[in-house]
């Protein structure tokens, strides 16, 4: 693969959380981005470190088998290095990056990586769903559900969420992070997202999980759910939640 001349965001956060799968472009990008809001290592460590203690909380539940929505780089602490006795099948719908995935993740029999529009179930390739998320749509699953919901409007997200919740079988389980209004303050990094980033208040994100039920610990910021000891002081720019699909 050679390297590439636009930097990717997945490859960006590769970089912020000490990873080794980017390249000089992305290093750039990620420098500029710095520049323009501040330090952003420790904020994306938090949200990965969501992510662990999510899937972690998953497993304890008995789950045993997940599909990574929106992926990026498959490493640094990612699902199947968390719950390291379940099959993960990641998706995304960048080509480069899940070219690298496939090669990072080649010689796994656990973890795979495929194409994947997190808006349309259908896209996500049947016989690589039912190798890596065996029992999906008949028995409990994880669905993770990160990085994704600051670029889809209101009635996308709503309405993946809730296809994602009738696909699933009773009992599955979805993490699921929201972007705040933290860039607000930070118009030049703000201006770099894009026109379709979308910041949200803290009180619009619940209402947008539908039918999926929060747990007790609710949507909260992400380095206060469940933190392992006192938790990291970082900007409020996630906020994430644990939530079940419940028996209609």
């Amino acid at each position: 693969m050679g390297e590439p001349d636009q930097p990717s965001t997945a490859r960006m956060i590769d970089f912020w959380l000490g990873g080794d799968h980017h390249f000089p472009v992305d290093v750039a990008a990620a420098t500029a981005f710095e520049q323009a809001y501040g330090p952003c290592a420790p904020v994306f460590r938090e949200l990965r470190a969501f992510l662990g203690r999510a899937v972690r909380a998953m497993a304890g539940e008995g789950v045993d088998g997940f599909l990574v929505f929106g992926a990026g780089v498959p490493t640094m602490g990612n699902v199947h290095e968390v719950a390291t006795q379940a099959t993960v099948l990641y998706t995304d719908v960048d080509p480069v990056t899940i070219r690298l995935g496939q090669r990072i993740l080649a010689g796994s029999d656990r973890a795979g990586y495929g194409y994947g529009d997190a808006t349309d179930i259908g896209t996500v390739d049947p016989a690589q769903l039912h190798r890596f998320v065996p029992g999906w749509g008949r028995r409990p699953v994880g669905v993770v559900f990160l990085g994704l919901a600051a670029f889809l409007d209101d009635d996308t997200l709503a309405r993946t969420l809730d296809e994602l919740y009738v696909a699933a079988a009773p009992g599955s389980m979805l993490a699921v992070d929201f972007d705040t209004e933290e860039l607000a303050g930070h118009p030049e990094a703000l201006a770099m997202m894009g026109p379709t980033f979308r910041m949200r208040p803290p009180a619009a994100f619940a209402p947008l999980l539908g039918r999926w039920a929060p747990t007790a610990d609710g949507v909260v910021p992400v380095n206060q759910w469940r933190p392992d000891g006192a938790p990291a002081e970082v900007p409020d720019a996630f906020h994430g939640v644990l939530a079940t699909r419940g028996a209609d």
